[in-house]
């Protein structure tokens, strides 16, 4: 493993609120009409089981395929880090859509898996380390 300049959590958790945001912002855009046109409690419940199951598959595809196709989400671009793995290589496609995926876990149990890294000794996540990626700095 080639010596690797680690991003810091600060940056991560940078990165990960501006993909959400983006994330959010196109989500609303595509389901809006839907938005301002409830009239029922039953309306209510379906846009958002909708608007949870899309957001899901919406946040697996985006992660996938930016981090494989660039290394880097929007907002690690934006922070100016990068995902990789041990070798400093982008992930290929199996390992990104395996990393989104695991993400998913993470952030589904009250974000354990992203607060692991805080005492990891290679700031990784718990999808960085089934990954096998780490994070680093872009500069």
């Amino acid at each position: 493993m080639r010596e690797l300049n680690l991003a810091t959590i600060e940056k991560r958790g940078l990165a990960f609120f501006l993909d959400e945001i983006l994330l959010s912002i196109v989500l609303i855009a595509v389901v809006y009409d839907k938005i301002i046109n409830v009239s029922s409690l039953e309306d209510t419940q379906n846009i958002i089981y909708s608007f949870s199951i899309h957001f899901l598959v919406l946040r697996i595809v985006y992660h996938t395929l930016f981090i494989y196709l660039y290394g880097a989400t929007i907002g690690k671009m934006i922070c100016k880090i990068k995902c990789v793995d041990f070798d400093g290589e982008k992930p290929n496609f199996k390992v990104s859509l395996f990393r989104a995926i695991v993400r998913i876990f993470s952030e589904s149990l009250l974000y354990i898996g992203f607060i692991w890294a805080y005492f990891s000794p290679l700031k990784q996540s718990w999808h960085d380390i089934i990954a096998k990626t780490l994070v680093v700095n872009n500069e």
